[in-house]
């Protein structure tokens, strides 16, 4: 991969939307097992997804609600690995750009340097990692630009315009844009300061501002785009109906199908 490959594979990514919200659906590596996460992911690119976050599991997941946390138990219980779900990613980015997901944990017992360029020789475009400040952030990200994947930062509603301003001048591929605080899982509204708190992001940043956390349905999708978002990620509603289903892979496909129609 070259050394703005990732950067470029998603900025591709949301061009190609063609004026509407790029939809990136978010999955569990290695739930319920690893070739079922795949074929969700699969079915996601066929659904319509423009790019995929695929979420490593972790025993204490501190960005994630019930629904995400217990994939990611289930998942460690079935026997996935880093190397696995690596491996799943390797095989989506075949269809689709991957941004992998993963705690700093994981990406400190390995070393930055080995850790970018096991995303980068497997094609996976992007990294984020919620638990990892802009302050010590440094190390990953120049070892990600040396290996041509784009580290994506996180930005709450209440994060002030100086950091604000200092995340976003170092973001790549994308800001990930919280669109509430606390930890991922569906709502039954979006807050009514939406339109602001994405103008505030992009007026710090020169890249597409994505949304997530919280939003669980079409129609709230539809409304993040209105409200000015340049991509949607939609969590935990795919990753309960892969729970709930026993066809996990044609269900999220078909809820998949549901958003990017309605994001036109």
């Amino acid at each position: 991969m070259s050394v703005l490959a990732g950067r470029d594979t998603i900025a591709a990514a949301f061009a190609a939307s063609e004026g509407r919200a790029a939809l990136m659906p978010y999955l569990m590596g290695g739930f319920p097992d690893l070739p079922t996460s795949l074929a969700i992911g699969e079915a996601c690119a066929e659904g319509g997804a423009d790019l995929v976050e695929l979420g490593v599991p972790f025993s204490d997941p501190l960005a994630d609600g019930p629904v995400i946390h217990a994939a990611g138990s289930a998942a460690l219980a079935a026997g996935a690995t880093l190397p696995g779900v690596l491996e799943v990613g390797r095989e989506l980015a075949r269809a689709v750009p991957v941004v992998l997901m993963c705690y700093a944990n994981l990406v400190l017992a390995r070393g930055p340097e080995r850790f970018a360029d096991e995303l980068a020789t497997r094609a996976i475009s992007g990294l984020i990692v919620p638990d990892l400040p802009l302050e010590e952030a440094g190390e990953l990200l120049a070892a990600c630009d040396a290996a041509g994947v784009a580290l994506v930062p996180l930005v709450a509603p209440t994060t002030p315009a100086a950091r604000l301003e200092a995340i976003g001048a170092r973001a790549r591929g994308f800001v990930y844009t919280m669109s509430v605080m606390g930890t991922t899982g569906e709502r039954s509204a979006l807050a009514d300061a939406l339109p602001e708190i994405l103008a505030r992001t992009k007026a710090h940043t020169d890249v597409p501002v994505a949304l997530g956390f919280g939003i669980g349905t079409p129609e709230a999708a539809a409304a993040a785009a209105d409200a000015g978002a340049d991509g949607v990620i939609i969590g935990s509603r795919l990753v309960r109906a892969a729970a709930e289903s026993g066809a996990p892979a044609a269900a999220v496909g078909a809820l998949v199908g549901e958003f990017a129609a309605a994001l036109g």
